[in-house]
């Protein structure tokens, strides 16, 4: 007789697809429906910040685990008393469980991460005898092989994991869904099975390149991968053996000479060259095995130093500035660049050898243009987060003010250049000053071009306008006011006005 029913056995597997899918991805939709079928709700496809909570009860996963609870509930039974068993079923009621355990601690992972105390982790012992309950059942001829401590580790590192990229990446569009899950596979691959079982141990052996314009979010990329690293637990001391991101060390390559990046990356021994007063550990030998190193602007890097960053990422070995002895980098290497690495491996500005050694975890961060092509209210969302958090209690008020100024002022396919930088200093300037005048001056003109031939724009705009043009051409007040006519104090005061 068997011990799963069809209608069980189809929703253990769907089940189990869902704990194992990119949750930044539409598929999980598609498994969340597959469970359910026709008590599925509609949900948004993007999982983001303007969306959901990823705290708060979704009603569609809480049906699923409710029903997956009393269904493993009745299976813990079945499957003690059982004889055949097949490889298949038992693999997806392992998987299950395990589904059903992550969403069972999951708060208590969210609060113990959040409290540096001792003793945060004891829920490990109440999490270790649901383990033995459902997982350790000789008479049924299966046991898992799985370690509890390890899964534990998985689980602490997941619930990290996804609440640095929630957090990290704003917006409700495609194209930062597709980042987002894009963050998430450079974390556990797209296949999570296989980095539980192995690759967990060896995600330092792979450095991960960042790519996009500037103002893109690169480096909070880098940081969510860096703060999402596996950190085996100590079942006996109840503890995890290192706290993430505390170890993060950013380099921005194009701040600093060729000498200064090779002595900050790889040390120097006292004497090697003029001001090497002391030894110096350089973070790559400084940077623990749970640790990264993050390369801003990799491209500007000389192509010297990029032979001897090739053999450091190769080998794991290198050498401090005026030295032989052999040192070992352990840590994770993320590099980040707004060039074209292909277009400045062609003009011979960067190694090939190194870009290959590199691309094996490629994420590109999209441009905010992008993201508003592909859903408009990306730039409601993304305004008011920075809103928020600049203005506080006055956020919605500021808003208004803020939208009201980009609708007047700025065309509507304006390309925002600085991408969320310059949006964030577009919010800065409207709230401090009432207005923003972009570095370019890109568009801006055609906007008031269009308001001006439409009719929609008062006198006072016209000949603010006007001055404020004027006065950049001139270069002073007095040679603007000359021009126009004016009284050197009218020109100013048009200039300063908010545009």
């Amino acid at each position: 007789m068997a011990v799963f029913s069809q209608s069980e056995r189809r929703f253990l597997q769907a089940t189990a697809s869902l704990g194992y899918s990119n949750p930044f991805l539409p598929e999980r939709i598609a498994w969340e429906r597959a469970a359910l079928g026709r008590e599925y709700l509609e949900a948004e496809p993007v999982w983001s910040v303007s969306v959901a909570d990823p705290d708060a009860d979704l009603p569609n996963i809480v049906k699923i685990y409710q029903k997956l609870e009393t269904l493993i509930e009745s299976l813990h039974g079945r499957l003690a008393a059982a004889r055949d068993l097949q490889p298949e079923d038992l693999a997806a009621y392992e998987d299950s469980v395990h589904s059903l355990l992550y969403q069972r601690y999951y708060s208590s992972f969210c609060q113990a991460g959040a409290h540096v105390a001792s003793g945060r982790w004891h829920f490990y012992r109440q999490f270790l005898a649901d383990w033995n309950r459902y997982l350790v059942l000789p008479g049924a001829r299966f046991e898992t092989s799985l370690r509890p401590a390890h899964v534990f580790a998985c689980f602490h590192q997941i619930q990290r994991a996804f609440q640095a990229i929630f957090y990290a990446i704003i917006g409700s569009s495609m194209p930062a869904a597709r980042l987002r899950a894009s963050i998430w596979q450079s974390i556990f691959t797209h296949d999570m099975r296989r980095y539980r079982r192995t690759l967990y141990r060896r995600m330092s052996d792979f450095p991960t390149l960042i790519t996009g314009p500037s103002g893109t979010g690169k480096e909070l990329v880098a940081r969510a991968i860096a703060g999402s690293r596996y950190i085996p637990f100590d079942p006996e001391r109840l503890e995890f053996s290192d706290r993430p991101g505390d170890t993060f060390f950013a380099i921005n390559v194009a701040a600093l000479s060729p000498a200064l990046i090779e002595s900050e990356l790889f040390g120097h021994r006292r004497g090697s060259f003029t001001g090497a007063i002391t030894d110096r550990k350089g973070w790559l030998e400084g940077c623990p095995p749970l640790g990264t190193v993050f390369l801003d602007e990799l491209g500007e890097m000389d192509l010297l130093l990029q032979v001897k960053l090739l053999r450091a990422i190769e080998t794991r070995r290198f050498s401090a500035v005026g030295d032989t002895a052999v040192r070992e980098f352990r840590g994770k290497l993320i590099a980040a660049t707004n060039r074209d690495l292909r277009d400045e491996i062609r003009n011979h500005r960067f190694r090939e050898d190194l870009y290959y050694r590199l691309c094996a975890d490629l994420i590109r961060t999209p441009s905010l243009r992008e993201q508003i092509d592909a859903s408009p209210a990306v730039l409601r969302e993304l305004t008011l987060f920075m809103v928020r958090r600049v203005a506080g209690d006055e956020a919605e008020d500021c808003l208004a003010e803020v939208q009201q100024w980009i609708g007047k002022h700025l065309p509507a396919d304006y390309s925002w250049p600085g991408n969320y930088r310059e949006l964030e200093q577009c919010v800065r300037n409207v709230m401090i000053r009432g207005a923003y005048q972009p570095v370019t001056g890109e568009r801006v003109e055609d906007a008031f071009s269009a308001n001006f031939q439409a009719g929609k724009l008062k006198a006072d705009e016209v000949l603010a306008y006007y001055a404020a043009l004027v006065y950049r051409q001139a270069g002073s007040y007095e040679e603007a006011a000359r021009r126009l006519g004016l009284d050197r104090r009218t020109v100013k005061a048009y200039v300063a006005a908010p545009k």
